[in-house]
């Protein structure tokens, strides 16, 4: 493992973190208030497209911290499209 990949790796851990922290607080205030929610569909989209690239890299650690991140950040968006459909 190099030393980039186990950088970007836990750079991509830590933000799982809080992006499955954010899924917690969706899922508990059951509201979406004051986000700009396209900001998040684009990053699903680039944890998507990263899962892609971090083979190519050979930066395994970042793949699969990454699958991590983009998976919450689907789940993310999933969830605020249906909260917000709710209050309409």
């Amino acid at each position: 493992m190099s030393l980039q990949d186990l950088t970007n790796g836990l750079f991509e851990l830590i933000g799982s973190i809080f992006v499955w922290i954010n899924i917690y607080k969706i899922h508990q205030d059951k509201i979406v208030k004051g986000i700009y929610w396209p900001f998040s569909i684009f990053f699903a989209v680039w944890g998507l497209w990263n899962l892609y690239y971090y083979p190519f890299l050979d930066q395994w650690l970042s793949f699969w911290a990454g699958l991590v991140m983009a998976v919450g950040n689907i789940i993310w968006v999933i969830m605020a499209y249906y909260y917000m459909k709710g209050r309409k």
